[in-house]
């Protein structure tokens, strides 16, 4: 006898426990693990190289038209482009602060040679903490190269003040004096200020190094970046710019001649190749500098004063056209001529400021000395108000990152079958797939052939990519399309495709409407709605994948339950969704609690004394019970390299219903065959989908979000403390054997806080010891260290500035300037208190600079009056001025492009860039501030 003549013997599928959709279609899936600890671009990139491997070898088949049907893979979640528009986003961003720098050099050096020096610190210090990196193995992702954007008007400062030390000296040598050593005393005389400026920089990321967490791993990187940054500004100061501007500098009369021929020559060699390769006002420039130096001895004496003049204007356009073009902060429909006026009034307007700062600086120092209580209130109140806006500020941990992908994840009623979920899935995708913003849409639902996605049916998972606001390149950079001005619209072949033009305009390929990601989500969640799902939390991939791992929930914040068995915590889980809802600042719709007992079961109770009356032992029914519902494997087929199990189980019919099941026959010891039905009660129970347990105890969560404008962890206090009230009024009871906790990303906020109020105070305590070791005196560290704390105070002014409807909420050439500048309310998270540790480094060098030279001033001159100590004071104040505005103008103006950039990776550079901007502002008041204190000591000693 065969099984054939006993059994029906065909190909049946294995238990379906998920399913893939893609944009409203069924499709199948595959899940690409990277191992830990490895650089996820390279595996992505290892990934396609052996898809387009395996890609020749996957099925076809003829189609009855004639066409070729053939399977491919097809990439649906990429972080490639992400990572490289973040990086894209952050090398413009480098890029533009460069220029700006050079501008800002240019401006207030008003010296051609010294300027170029000066400049060419920047890209060799960049260079050299790259090199830093390969060797220390960090990694140039966003954050980590965010260090060198908030270094860059750091780094400068160093070349900054040595050089203009350098030209002051040379200034003063006279015919007979060795010009060497005019530079070595230059050199030797700032050094010490120099090193201990950034030795306070470098101490001032300590607390970085401290973090633990998702902090720690996120912020690290940008630790080492800046402090490479300085280490290597420090060498090339220190090392390279004394040397070079000894041959820069020094005049040698026949050196000179050669010198101005030879680069008269190469400077008109390089207008021609900047003609053909780059444009031709920028050539002409070069052309005109080389013609300058080329016959600079048959010019007249007046044209010869005029020259030095008119490199420095003809370097000023050409950097600032350059970095127009680089930038166009208005947009590109404004065009290259708004845009360049713009740049130059803005960054003109606050050069001038700077410029008459200087100039009038003695007359307001003056004033300051005459009036030092009235003065000194200024920096008080400063303070004062930051300490109160502190205390009232929002906290989260992390201002989200735009990830140029959402993940929608809502939940299905826990009975709903694999084919109705499904169902829902595709509806969903259809739906999201018909905005015109999103360009893929991925929908998986239960989980995959693996034990790391232990995700129910009921489980929605969506991941939507939509398109950048613009038309990028691989490298994340807008690509320029032919556009023609007369008809205010794109030209296009006869295929309909735009055409690249280098000279043409970014395509926007958002509708007029959507103005950010957000509003895309709002369209999204408009579509999303369907009978049947709750609502879903805004979640992105990474981000939602970090919360997970975290704390195991699929939602930014939520309530953990704990209890002893699944149907209190889940009706306690209901009840805190019901009270959720009502807290402000709670979205409501966001409010999900797991329904834990809600899948239906067949539940077989065999009667004890039935089969004991026959004969019948438990083990017998429970086989019986295996063999028809479940199905028993009995062997394993071979074929080829394939394994198939084989199994043994009731045909559909005989097991589809309960009826059906009652009539399953079940052997007794005397070979009688006895129903289910009259040994066992069939019938349908409720009972959990999934099972979680932490900590020993069974689990359930109360997922929630918040509204817009409000912050995570303030969120999490407010619905604690209403929880708390609603327990002390008695209208919610916790059942004996349950606990509540909420989780979620604010955890690692709080975590962070406690760790940052530890070591933040260590590591100005640091500065402190640092900046007396130089000074050798408690009162004047104190003055000194004054500049942190009132740029400590300007950084929250800012900060409170960016939330007041008023601020820049003015327009040019019709754009907003509160849009420009990105201004909204700022929480504060990690990245404002990195911002904070970047500026307490920075905030302190205009007052060492200033100090030490009042320090070597009244060592020389000794005044014993108090008038003479006010010339004294003034006189030393001017004297440094110069180069105490140039490094605050760089370090505020290199920001302008940091705060402006709204591409990917953006969203992590401006708040930590605002603390410093806001404080580097009001810092400028240190350049008053520690002479008038200074000045105090000493007429104190005089009288």
């Amino acid at each position: 006898m065969y099984v054939k003549d006993v059994a029906h013997v065909s190909y049946g599928p294995a238990l379906r426990r998920g399913a893939l959709d893609k944009g409203g279609a069924e499709a199948v899936g595959g899940v690409v693990v990277v191992r830990y600890g490895y650089n996820p671009l390279a595996a992505i990139k290892n990934v396609k190289k052996e898809i387009e491997q395996v890609s020749p070898g996957l099925p076809s088949k003829m189609l009855a038209d004639g066409t070729v049907s053939k399977v491919a893979i097809v990439p649906f979640y990429d972080r490639t482009g992400l990572i490289y528009e973040t990086l894209g986003t952050l090398e413009t961003a480098i890029t533009e602060e460069i220029l700006i720098t050079i501008l800002v050099v240019v401006v207030m050096v008003m010296h051609l040679r010294s300027s170029v020096l000066i400049s060419g610190l920047l890209p060799l210090a960049v260079l050299i903490c790259f090199i830093a990196m390969k060797t220390f193995r960090v990694d140039a992702n966003i954050v980590a190269l965010s260090g060198i954007a908030i270094a860059i008007g750091t780094m400068v400062d160093m070349g900054i003040i040595i050089c203009e030390n350098i030209l002051n000296h040379l200034d003063e040598c006279g015919p007979e004096d060795n010009r060497l050593e005019a530079v070595y005393r230059a050199a030797s005389e700032v050094g010490s200020a120099i090193l201990t400026a950034v030795s306070t920089t470098v101490v001032s990321f300590l607390p970085v190094f401290t973090m633990t967490g998702a902090e720690g791993k996120l912020f690290k990187p940008l630790a080492w970046t800046k402090t490479f940054c300085l280490i290597a500004s420090i060498i090339v100061a220190l090392t390279i710019i004394p040397p070079a501007a000894h041959v820069l500098f020094t005049r040698g009369s026949s050196l000179k001649k050669a010198g101005r021929k030879i680069l008269g020559v190469v400077l008109l060699g390089c207008g021609v190749a900047t003609w053909i390769l780059f444009a031709w006002w920028a050539a002409l420039i070069v052309i005109a500098i080389g013609a300058y130096h080329l016959f600079h001895e048959q010019l007249p004496a007046k044209t010869i004063g005029w020259g030095p003049k008119a490199a420095n204007i003809a370097a000023l356009i050409f950097v600032g056209i350059i970095l127009t073009e680089h930038w166009i902060p208005l947009g590109v429909d404004k065009g290259v001529a708004r845009n360049l006026v713009f740049v130059f009034v803005l960054i003109g307007g606050w050069l001038l400021f700077f410029k008459i700062f200087q100039n009038h600086y003695p007359a307001i120092l003056a004033w300051c000395l005459r009036h030092k209580l009235t003065f000194l209130s200024l920096p008080v109140l400063i303070i004062v108000l930051g300490g109160l806006i502190w205390s009232g500020l929002g906290k989260e941990f992390m201002p989200p990152l735009d990830e140029g992908s959402f993940l929608y994840m809502p939940t299905t009623m826990p009975h709903a079958s694999i084919g109705e979920a499904l169902d829902i899935v595709t509806k969903q995708d259809e739906a999201f797939q018909s905005i015109p913003e999103v360009e893929l849409v991925v929908g998986k639902i239960g989980r995959a052939e693996t034990a790391l996605d232990p995700a129910p049916v009921s489980m929605i998972e969506t991941v939507i990519n939509y398109k950048p606001e613009y038309i990028l390149d691989k490298d994340g950079r807008r690509v320029r399309f032919k556009y023609d001005s007369k008809s205010k619209d794109f030209v296009r072949d006869s295929s309909g495709n735009l055409i690249p033009d280098e000279n043409g305009r970014p395509y926007r390929q958002w509708r007029e409407h959507i103005k950010s990601p957000d509003d895309i989500w709002d369209e999204i969640v408009k579509a999303g709605q369907i009978p049947g799902t709750t609502g879903a939390p805004k979640l992105q991939p990474i981000a939602a994948r970090v919360v997970m791992l975290q704390s195991g929930m699929r939602a930014p914040m939520g309530v953990k339950v704990k209890g002893p068995d699944l149907k209190t915590i889940e009706k306690f889980g209901l009840e805190l969704e019901r009270l959720l809802k009502d807290v402000p600042s709670v979205e409501a719709e966001a409010v999900i609690a797991d329904r834990v007992v809600g899948t239906p079961y067949i539940e077989i109770d065999i009667d004890r004394g039935a089969i004991a009356r026959y004969g019948i032992s438990i083990q017998m029914v429970q086989d019986v019970i295996e063999v028809a519902i479940g199905g028993v494997s009995i062997t394993t087929t071979v074929e080829g390299r394939e394994r198939y199990p084989v199994r043994v189980r009731y045909l559909r019919e005989l097991r589809d219903q309960i009826e059906t099941l009652g009539k399953i026959l079940v052997p007794a010891m005397d070979d009688a065959q006895i129903p289910l039905i009259q040994l066992a009660k069939i019938r349908y129970v409720p009972g959990p989908q999934m099972i979680k347990s932490e900590d020993t105890f069974l689990t359930s969560y109360v997922l929630l979000d918040k509204k817009p404008k409000f912050a995570e962890v303030d969120v999490v206090e407010q619905c604690q403390k209403y929880l708390k009230d609603k327990i002390a009024a008695g209208e919610l009871v916790v059942p004996p054997g349950v606990s509540y906790a909420f989780a979620g990303s604010y955890e690692s906020q709080i975590r962070a806080q406690k760790t940052l109020m530890v070591v933040v105070p260590l590591a100005l305590f640091i500065i402190f010891m640092i900046l007396y070791l130089q000074f050798k005196s408690v009162i004047t560290t104190f003055m000194v260290f004054s500049g942190i704390i009132v740029a400590w105070g300007g950084g929250f002014l800012m900060i409170w500035a960016y939330a007041q409807p008023w601020f820049l909420d003015f327009s040019v050439f019709g754009v907003n300037m509160r849009e420009l500048f990105q201004v909204h309310t700022i929480n504060l998270s990690v990245a404002i208190w990195v911002g904070f540790l970047a500026l307490f480094g920075i905030a302190s060098d205009d007052g060492v600079v200033m100090c030490t030279y009042l320090e070597q001033s009244f060592g020389k001159l000794k005044p014993t009056t108090v008038k003479e100590v006010h010339e004294a004071v003034i006189r030393a104040g001017t004297r440094r001025i110069r180069p105490c505005l140039m490094t605050t103008a760089t370090t505020i103006l290199a920001l302008l492009p940091v705060l402006t950039s709204t591409g990917r990776g953006s969203d992590i550079m401006v708040p930590m860039a605002i603390p410093s901007f806001g404080g580097m502002t009001i810092e400028i008041l240190t350049m008053l501030i520690v002479p008038v204190l200074y000045c105090w000591i000493k007429e104190t000693k005089a009288r």
